[in-house]
């Protein structure tokens, strides 16, 4: 009978993040008069006992890995991540470092399902990905995504609020080829990863190219990620998007999403003294009426304000600051709103969003085909194969 490796336990413990302190009670032990609870795992990572059935599939859990994974000769290699285009504090960088890596396995494993589907089934790929690269204008940049997905403002503008208006964007973007997810945890809410930590995700496959966007953000922030992490794929560069946009490609696909969603002569409008005092209050609700009539953030319109010269940098910064604060605020009230609120949003409404319309149909389609088992595509849509059957059928009603 296979053994576990020892070396796969002290591995997988520091790859998720893990000190011996934090991980022991995790995994389920309890300090006693024979030895604390560290020295128990400590010993189980030299090899001097072997874990229990219970205690393995719970460091399954915790370590987020395979079974299998911890029988392995070696520590499998790394996921490849794309390039990391955060700009964080490397502190947080370092936090945060094992719950994106368990997020990206698990985004690029269920990419990799749906490209051996659309392989086998001789899909023609999108024309977009990789079509340009980031020495081309934002304006022209901008330009090509909107032929591309079929981008129609006046539809996005005229959707009865920013979920509406996000879910008709998703909807062309799907269409013309891009999986959009929405995926903010590990699968509960007690493993959200803030969007301070991620924005986005752009994976620019030919075949199968994904978009993940943080769920967790304000929903208003969507559609602005969305086409952010859409002009990574127009450029061909996967990777990771959050913090402040510093680099070039950041900065040039925040400039092609703004152009898309903000055409400069609107911004034109504002009109906001280049020097002496600025009435703030008075800018912030400016800013607040532009963006609530037309289904946008207001950090977007903030940002795309500075970007052209009419909010100085002193000016921006205060604002963007203002908004957050008014955000964190009100994100605090409505999680409070929650908790007191009677019963919990339907399971399969809620894993329908995040999945999106693209992948369900696509899932649906070839388990009624016969050409994927229930248990391949569960692993594709990110569930459990008891409820494939239930989540593919309300999908198709």
């Amino acid at each position: 009978m296979a053994r576990v490796n020892p070396a796969l336990l002290l591995w997988a413990r520091e790859a998720a993040g893990l000190s011996l302190r934090q991980a022991a009670p995790k995994v389920g032990f309890r300090d006693t008069v024979r030895g604390s609870a560290e020295d128990r795992l400590a010993a189980l990572e030299r090899g001097e006992a072997e874990p229990s059935r219970p205690t393995l599939l719970r460091m399954v859990k915790v370590y987020r890995r395979p079974l299998l994974t911890f029988y392995l000769a070696a520590p499998p290699p790394r996921a490849e991540r794309g390039e990391d285009f955060r700009t964080l504090p490397e502190d947080q960088k370092a936090e945060s470092a094992a719950t994106i890596d368990a997020l990206l396995r698990d985004v690029r494993a269920r990419q990799a399902g749906v490209r051996a589907i659309l392989e086998d089934e001789g899909e023609r790929p999108p024309s977009f990905i990789a079509a340009i690269d980031a020495d081309t204008s934002p304006e022209r940049a901008a330009a090509f995504l909107v032929e591309a997905i079929g981008f129609s403002l006046d539809r996005f503008r005229a959707a009865r609020g920013v979920e509406a208006a996000f879910s008709y964007l998703r909807q062309i973007v799907e269409g013309a080829g891009a999986f959009v997810l929405l995926i903010g945890n590990l699968g509960s809410h007690h493993s959200a990863i803030s969007p301070d930590v991620f924005r986005g995700i752009a994976l620019a496959d030919t075949v199968a190219p994904f978009i993940v966007i943080n769920d967790q953000d304000a929903k208003s922030a969507w559609s602005f990620t969305l086409l952010h992490e859409l002009a990574h794929l127009a450029v061909g560069a996967s990777g990771i998007s959050g913090g402040r946009a510093e680099g070039h490609l950041e900065r040039f696909c925040n400039q092609v999403a703004g152009l898309i969603l903000m055409p400069d002569a609107d911004l034109r409008t504002f009109a906001v003294p280049s020097s002496g005092a600025v009435d703030l209050p008075s800018l912030q609700r400016t800013i607040t009426e532009f963006a609530s009539t037309r289904n946008l953030s207001r950090p977007a319109v903030a940002y795309r304000l500075h970007l052209i010269g009419v909010l100085s940098h002193g000016v921006w910064e205060a604002v963007s600051g203002a908004f957050r604060e008014e955000y964190l605020t009100e994100r605090a009230r409505q999680k409070e709103r929650d908790r007191e609120a009677d019963g919990a949003p339907d399971y399969y409404i809620v894993r329908r969003h995040r999945i999106g319309a693209s992948l369900l149909e696509l899932v649906r389609r070839t388990l009624e085909e016969g050409n994927i088992t229930p248990t391949r595509a569960a692993k594709i849509l990110g569930v459990k194969p008891r409820n494939v059957g239930t989540l593919v059928s309300r999908s198709a009603a």
